[in-house]
């Protein structure tokens, strides 16, 4: 409900960074919770797509890749503008698995070393849309390998299915 929140405006308006309102290739830009915006060492933004349906990486097909691209360049620029932050200095990546179901996208500083950046978990959107690109059933086919805690219910989930 607070992404929700977020893209209907009824919570956060005013920390909005960047929003393009398209419903199918547009995003909404807001700093993650995580940063206070003090410093930029640990920069860190989440981009919020307005397409509900699509939920992580494995709902991914060619068919989005305008609204990545989308991300990927209006998010860097959206940044530069705000932040002074080039796009060189910035990790653009996705979580799989997410610790929610709607698809956004993490932008952290490069030199920041956020929870959940590690090839474990992340996976770069400029990779992601290459993999795309090339098959556009790339993220329906492909076995991701993904880190949990002992103590997540997924993990439990697993054990109970004797996969661990």
């Amino acid at each position: 409900q607070w992404v929700y929140n977020i893209l209907e405006k009824k919570a956060e308006a005013d920390r909005i960074i960047h929003e393009n309102p398209d419903p199918s290739n547009g995003f909404v830009l807001v700093p993650d919770l995580k940063w206070n915006q003090n410093q930029l060492d640990d920069l860190y933004l989440i981009a919020l797509v307005h397409r509900r349906e699509v939920k992580s990486l494995r709902d991914l097909t060619a068919e989005h890749l305008p609204l990545l691209r989308n991300v990927l360049q209006e998010g860097k620029e959206a940044i530069a503008k705000c932040f002074g932050v080039p796009a060189s200095q910035l990790r653009i990546y996705l979580h799989y698995q997410p610790s929610y179901y709607h698809l956004h996208v993490h932008f952290t500083a490069l030199g920041y070393d956020a929870p959940g950046s590690s090839v474990e978990r992340a996976h770069l959107l400029a990779d992601v849309i290459d993999n795309l690109a090339m098959d556009s059933m790339y993220y329906q086919k492909r076995a991701l390998t993904f880190a949990l805690r002992a103590d997540e219910l997924l993990f439990k989930k697993f054990q109970e299915a004797g996969k661990v």
